[in-house]
């Protein structure tokens, strides 16, 4: 008869054999799982290319204006969205964040005054933030969207939303990309 004490190490030594070697099970241990490939023209694929190979695969506290808009409580006054993009090839998670900031518009002469980092540290609160890992459509594992959880009050993470994934590319396509493209033919003729 077998005591109790000797089958205890023979039961958790048959265990871990079985978790070491899969057991049979189609749930191996091993490399991880690939993400779905991605479209040569998704915006995320091109904007991170364009970040390695002429930013170095780093970027800190890129500040851009963009799209106005009408004030949701007075559609009598216009708004602006300020963006400050930070990247970091190196970085498993989280490599590219915007954060989105929410002005006035601005005047010509308050255009002529301050920089775009001065603007987005004016506006003091963010509006909305995006973290993207990988390349691909926003809100895929590794992203991470925030929104304010009470009005003008801290970032919380919130759902990602047809209408989130929508504003994010249009973020990438028509304002970021074309800044850092413009920035990098800059730098490439001087």
């Amino acid at each position: 008869m077998i005591s109790k004490s000797r089958l205890l190490p023979a039961v958790s030594g048959a265990l871990l054999a079985l978790l070491l070697t899969g057991g049979g099970s189609p749930l191996r241990l091993g490399a991880k799982d690939k993400l779905p490939t991605v479209s040569s023209d998704d915006p995320t694929l091109r904007l991170f290319s364009l970040l390695d190979s002429k930013m170095g695969g780093k970027l800190d506290d890129f500040c851009l204006l963009a799209d106005t808009f009408a004030d949701p409580q007075n559609p009598t006054q216009t708004q602006q969205h300020v963006l400050r993009i930070e990247y970091d090839k190196t970085h498993a998670f989280g490599k590219l964040r915007i954060y989105v900031r929410t002005i006035d518009q601005l005047t010509p002469e308050q255009l002529k005054t301050y920089n775009t980092k001065e603007i987005y540290d004016f506006a003091e609160t963010d509006s909305e933030k995006f973290t993207k890992t990988d390349p691909g459509s926003f809100g895929r594992p590794g992203d991470v969207y925030f929104q304010p959880t009470t009005p003008g009050g801290p970032l919380g993470t919130a759902t990602v939303t047809d209408e989130v994934q929508s504003r994010y590319e249009r973020y990438v396509t028509q304002f970021i990309l074309p800044a850092l493209e413009k920035k990098a033919a800059g730098a490439a003729g001087s």
